[in-house]
């Protein structure tokens, strides 16, 4: 059987290329969404409604009579297309597959805009999370294809902008895209949060010069100087410990990430900024933290950081596997915490901070215990200056021991 895989534009047939047109013309079958498949219903050819890769992969197998089929899939091909999956499974039957490429709703949105789309990143939050206000953070302009659950619609990605810094970016929502009632809303990302609109829609987002946050260090590199958090009487990690420990974790810009004791939510926001693309999970039991990593996260826009209330281990149950976890403090249950991250993530990097010996003891014993390996334990002493009169002295601060290990996984 050939089969051919149709890059069907935005939706409106008459979007459709000619190459496309005459491969639909031909095909004995068409399978695809119903959305897709309804303009050609009126033919009398054979149409099955099918969305999953490996269903239209089975259906097509079981259909022998059958030389030429299409299958119908929005968009481009190459652009978030179910095609990346199926064409793989269909060659591995036996079939002869090929694709034609569409027309991608990036292109069409913003050709309807009147915008050049060369510099737009290109997202979907269809059918995935992801994070808007992260992504418009690192790239400035993003384009997003929307799904119907919630955080995924155009209105909750305009909200998790608000929300993360960015409630005055500037965005279009498209609705309707190439059907008849199509409509195109533009304002600032807080007068669009929250809003419905019909699908399909797209989302174009574009950052203001800087981003709404109070912060003014405009630097990404880690050890953020103390002064720039709102602390009150919660315990912090100071800035040279922070910039030991991140290097520790290796983190990467996609990771969830779990800063288990997070306090004012120092490490937090220094996670949040590196892993623009991932997730930070703050887990902290004293309510005093909890407004403070807050308005922390705020201040410097880590839209990606979510404020966990609870006492760990309890407080980690719900939440994603971690690719690392830093323990600021574990009030006295360190190997249970460093037992529940090795267990949603056999390979997990954990860096862990003990200030009394007797912490450094259990956090060790406990590394050697689990199922961790390449083990490690460093001490980091810093001393600051200090005016005294017209000279300076250094200041010694108090030393802070980061043990680090990464679980065994296959190793085990």
């Amino acid at each position: 059987m050939k089969v051919t895989l149709v890059g069907m534009g935005p939706g409106n047939p008459e979007l459709l290329t000619a190459a496309a047109r005459r491969a639909v013309e031909e095909a004995e079958l068409l399978v695809g969404a119903p959305r897709l498949l309804e303009p050609f219903r009126g033919t009398g050819k054979p149409c099955r409604e099918l969305i999953a890769a490996r269903e239209i992969a089975g259906f097509l197998a079981s259909q022998a009579g059958v030389e030429r089929a299409a299958v119908l899939l929005s968009g481009d091909v190459g652009f978030y297309s179910g095609a990346k999956n199926l064409l793989p499974l269909l060659r591995e039957g036996g079939m002869e597959a090929s694709c034609l490429c569409g027309i991608s709703t990036l292109q069409y949105f913003c050709a309807l805009l009147g915008r050049p789309w060369e510099g737009v990143f290109p997202a979907s939050a269809h059918g995935r999370d992801c994070d808007p206000a992260g992504l418009l953070r690192r790239h400035g302009e993003v384009f997003f294809l929307t799904g119907s659950r919630e955080g995924q619609t155009p209105g909750g990605i305009c909200a998790a902008l608000r929300d993360g810094g960015f409630p005055r970016a500037e965005v279009w929502v498209g609705s309707r895209l190439s059907y008849p009632g199509e409509a195109v809303a533009h304002g600032p990302a807080e007068e669009l949060a929250g809003r419905e609109f019909p699908a399909p829609a797209a989302v174009l987002a574009r950052a203001p010069e800087a981003p709404a946050a109070e912060s003014s260090w405009p630097w990404r590199s880690s050890g953020i100087p103390d002064g720039e958090f709102l602390r009150g009487e919660v315990p912090m990690t100071k800035e040279e410990v922070r910039s030991v420990l991140l290097g520790k974790l290796r983190v990467a810009p996609g990771d969830t990430l779990w800063d288990v004791g997070a306090g004012t939510g120092s490490v937090s926001v220094e996670l949040a900024l590196l892993a623009r693309e991932g997730r930070v999970f703050a887990v902290e039991r004293e309510p005093a933290a909890w407004p403070l990593i807050q308005a922390n996260a705020a201040r410097f826009g880590a839209g990606n950081l979510t404020l966990v209330k609870g006492e760990a281990p309890a407080a980690l149950e719900g939440l994603p596997a971690p690719d690392a976890v830093f323990v600021g403090g574990s009030g006295g249950s360190l190997e249970a915490i460093l037992a529940a991250a090795v267990e949603k993530n056999p390979r997990v990097r954990v860096v862990a901070a003990a200030v009394t010996l007797e912490t450094l003891a259990r956090g060790w014993a406990a590394l050697e215990k689990l199922p961790f390996r390449d083990l490690e334990a460093v001490q980091v002493s810093a001393a600051r200056t200090r005016k005294a009169g017209r000279s300076h002295l250094l200041l010694a601060q108090n030393p802070v021991f980061l043990l680090r290990g990464e679980g065994k996984g296959d190793a085990l």
